[in-house]
């Protein structure tokens, strides 16, 4: 192989992956157990790190494959504790992943795509438009080279992109995080959210164990389309019929997101058709507070009002919660920093080309 071609990653190969890899090279099957180990287990850096293989093994997989892990190119620091970790693709691409301690727990936000296709209105991700799909190893990147990596607790699909969208790499990833050859977590702590793309939902709550967390926003399809435009083609109903197909407990939690938009979709009608639509299913909706985004004339809300909000949907028997705004004093908005860093980088490639602009 040409020094200028780049090598593959072997860093998101699940375990069948790397057993086809040893297998071609004709390496004794154990080999792939081992370089699982290293990969997610020791999280090595480089291929020669891996020392229980022969010379002749690593010297065999570095002419094609490297472990493919990269470190984040910046972090912005909250004074509650967040951090927004900021990751450059090979491609030349942003995402971000935030992290969130408390008390108790300690919660990793990671992205699934480079921007996104979906255009919800009140997601600044969106207003990037899509650019590319994260693979595996780059999905789980951000989780491995998390300098808190020990910490963690909890792991959330809801940064970047959406999962769904993107439902290979997603579920490769799982498979790696909850395999005891992986990482070994357990799916009761991880949680995957999507706006709505029911067969590839259907297809999630077939094949895992983890949480789901669907954007809801509102009860009424105008409204909801207005917000969310994939809703045209996937509506509530259809949302609601393929999520009552399947049981939900304490092993396996659904959970609705609902940003509150002030007079917008937190009324006493709001209320009395959630409470119609999600009669018969065992979850709860997460409320959250909306955090202005340039060019959105989407409202905020007040602090009595959602909590006025919250009380009336537990009135009607429906477990909600008020998730806790935190890392206001940085890019805190998921897709800020990225777009921030997105532009940056093509101003300067633009004062490269033409340095008289600057």
């Amino acid at each position: 192989m040409s020094e200028k071609m780049a090598k593959e990653s072997l860093f998101g190969k699940t375990l069948s992956e790397l057993q086809e890899i040893v297998s071609a090279l004709n390496m004794p099957s154990y080999t792939a157990g081992q370089m699982a180990q290293w990969l997610y287990q020791k999280e090595v850096r480089t291929i020669d790190d891996m020392t229980n293989l022969s010379k002749k093994a690593r010297l065999q997989l570095s002419e094609n494959y490297e472990v493919g892990a990269q470190e984040a190119v910046n972090v912005q620091i909250s004074a509650d504790g967040t951090k927004k970790y900021l990751f450059k693709t090979p491609e030349g691409g942003y995402i971000e992943s935030a992290y969130i301690p408390e008390t108790k727990r300690s919660t990793l936000c990671v992205s699934s795509q480079v921007g996104c296709k979906m255009r919800c209105l009140f997601c600044m991700t969106g207003k990037q438009g899509f650019q590319a799909q994260l693979t595996t190893g780059e999905i789980l990147n951000q989780i491995s080279r998390l300098p808190e990596r020990e910490h963690l607790t909890n792991l959330v699909y809801m940064g970047m992109g959406e999962p769904m969208d993107n439902l290979d790499a997603v579920l490769k990833s799982l498979e790696i995080l909850t395999a005891d050859w992986g990482y070994g977590w357990s799916p009761k702590k991880i949680t995957v959210s999507t706006i709505g793309l029911v067969p590839e939902m259907k297809t999630y709550l077939e094949n895992t164990d983890c949480h789901l967390a669907v954007s809801l926003h509102s009860p009424f399809e105008s409204e909801r389309r207005m917000l969310m435009p994939i809703s045209q083609k996937y509506s509530i109903s259809d949302i609601l019929e393929e999520l009552k197909k399947h049981s939900f407990d304490r092993q396996r939690r659904v959970s609705f997101e609902y940003i509150v938009f002030s007079g917008l979709n937190d009324t006493k009608a709001h209320v009395k058709e959630l409470a119609r639509l999600l009669n018969g299913l065992k979850c709860r909706i997460n409320l959250i507070r909306f955090h202005t985004i340039p060019n959105t004339p989407l409202p905020g809300t007040t602090e009595d009002s959602i909590q006025q909000f919250k009380e009336a949907l537990k009135a009607k028997g429906i477990m909600t919660t008020i998730r806790a705004s935190r890392g206001q004093d940085i890019d805190a908005a998921c897709g800020l920093l990225s777009t921030r860093e997105m532009k940056n980088s093509i101003q300067t490639h633009a004062l490269k080309i033409n340095p008289q602009q600057g």
